[in-house]
């Protein structure tokens, strides 16, 4: 072997020692991204499996009724949040048979008044509106008591009949076709100024507004400029709260209907009914808790132009609530949702467990069948044994001391090996060994060959010639010195 062939040999083996090490450090990058983006994926795959699109049911009345207006408004809100949920409205010919639907399963949300059949299964997750009850009388007549308008012809103004009934009930006016008559509704169309005037034959107004529409309403201001009626308080607010279950106790502050002239002219007693967006008690507590959560926060987006529900309540959460609040609902108003761990401590642990599943997987994967394994330190034996079988054909110093350095040259990829961990230590005993050997082998050789190589030089030593002549081991060293 030729001392430049050597040179090449030893140029080349560190080449592969960089390529290793940067191919395993590659895997691990490449493997330790996989791990994340793998994680993240489940983590991501899992939570939107929990949080898939869910579709509600809304029961509503008539298409142009406040209550479908308001459902198409909150499916527009919901929709424009990207939320997991969505609406499905279903009209219905009134809203009582909205409440049926409600109540034979059949729908997942609805809207209800206090005065009429709650459900059993119902439970509220806002307030949406409050109904006045308005007891106007013509002119300056004031009414004292709802007792005395028992026998008196009594206008009811509202929108629907279930309003008459409710009059009714207030009045405790028996079901007989004469107090029928009495109290009846409002022909459709008529102003109130004209059911106010002496010959309409009505000794007092019952008007059932919505309170934000009242606020709004400047009928009231220009009947009360031209002298034509006065507001009469419900001294029986609180006998009629607590004797007819969804009443509830209200107060007009002055001015409410009127600023010029002010009416009423002070606070004022009455009582009203609540409008409740409702729900099934079966409904979960996370979807109950973000519906609620979808209402309040977006009040304004959510009032119609009439005013109904402008001015969004929580539900109440009191436990002798006419209708119960729904628990996820509760929870939301009462502060009681969730804290971050909590909420997210599901997703926590399946990231975790993802991460440590995902990341064994590319380990066992890198360490068994990807990742380029150290070159054992006792394969580098074959090479230096190698060495030492041809250590015997070096038939001058020149070759010897080829060999020995293509000996160091292994040694030197050994020790390099290492320390950057291309070799690993697994023969290490076997490799320093047959170190050891092959080179006491070349030392003993050079020896040999120099002793051999002075013996020849001596002129007139025949015995010495001959001995070289015929040592098969030394027939260049006989040939350089007969040159010589």
């Amino acid at each position: 072997m030729s001392a430049e062939g050597q040179m090449s040999s030893t140029e080349q083996t560190p080449q592969s020692r960089p390529k290793v090490i940067k191919t395993n450090q590659q895997q691990v990058v490449l493997y330790v991204v996989l791990t994340l983006i793998l994680s993240l994926a489940t983590v991501w795959g899992g939570r939107a499996m929990l949080r898939s699109s869910e579709t509600l049911i809304f029961a509503v009345g008539d298409a142009n009724s406040d209550e479908a207006r308001f459902a198409n408004k909150l499916a527009a809100v919901l929709k424009n949040n990207a939320s997991r949920f969505r609406i499905k409205i279903v009209s219905n010919p009134d809203n009582a048979k909205a409440i049926a639907q409600f109540d034979r399963k059949q729908a997942d949300l609805a809207i209800l008044r206090t005065d009429g059949k709650v459900p059993p299964r119902a439970r509220a997750l806002a307030i949406l509106e409050h109904d006045l009850v308005l007891l106007l009388g013509p002119g300056n007549k004031k009414v004292k008591s709802l007792a005395e308008l028992k026998k008196k012809k009594i206008a009811v103004l509202a929108e629907n009949d279930s309003s008459l009934a409710f009059v009714r009930s207030i009045l405790d006016v028996p079901d007989t076709p004469d107090a029928a008559a009495r109290v009846q509704m409002a022909p459709q169309g008529v102003t109130l100024d004209k059911l106010l005037a002496p010959a309409s034959g009505y000794s007092a107004v019952i008007a059932i507004v919505h309170a934000s529409k009242a606020v709004r309403d400047k009928a009231y201001e220009q009947v009360a400029r031209r002298g034509g009626f006065t507001l009469n308080a419900i001294d029986e607010a609180k006998a009629l709260a607590r004797k007819i279950p969804g009443i509830s106790e209200e107060t007009l502050t002055a001015g409410t209907l009127s600023a010029s002239p002010e009416i009423p002219d002070d606070d004022l007693d009455t009582i009203g009914l609540e409008w409740l967006l409702v729900a099934q008690s079966k409904m979960s507590l996370s979807t109950a808790g973000d519906l609620a959560r979808i209402v309040y926060e977006n009040k304004s987006e959510l009032g119609l132009e009439s005013g109904f529900a402008t001015r969004i309540e929580p539900a109440s959460v009191d436990k002798d609530a006419f209708v119960m609040a729904h628990q996820g609902a509760a929870d939301y108003i009462n502060d009681d949702t969730k804290s971050f761990m909590d909420k997210y401590s599901d997703m926590m642990y399946l990231g975790a467990g993802a991460l440590s599943v995902i990341g064994s997987i590319f380990a066992a994967i890198y360490a068994k069948v990807t990742r380029i394994a150290p070159e054992k330190a006792s394969e580098l034996s074959t090479a230096i044994l190698d060495v030492g079988e041809r250590i015997e054909h070096a038939h001058s110093l020149d070759e010897l001391e080829c060999l020995a350095d293509e000996l160091e040259a292994i040694l030197r990829r050994a020790v390099v090996g290492l320390r950057d961990g291309t070799i690993s230590t697994d023969g290490l005993d076997t490799f320093k060994l047959g170190y050891e050997f092959v080179r006491d082998e070349i030392g003993m050789r050079r020896e040999h060959l120099k002793r051999h190589a002075g013996d020849a030089e001596k002129p007139g030593d025949a015995t010495a010639r001959e001995a070289l002549a015929h040592d098969d081991t030394n027939v260049v060293v006989v040939k350089t010195a007969q040159s010589a």
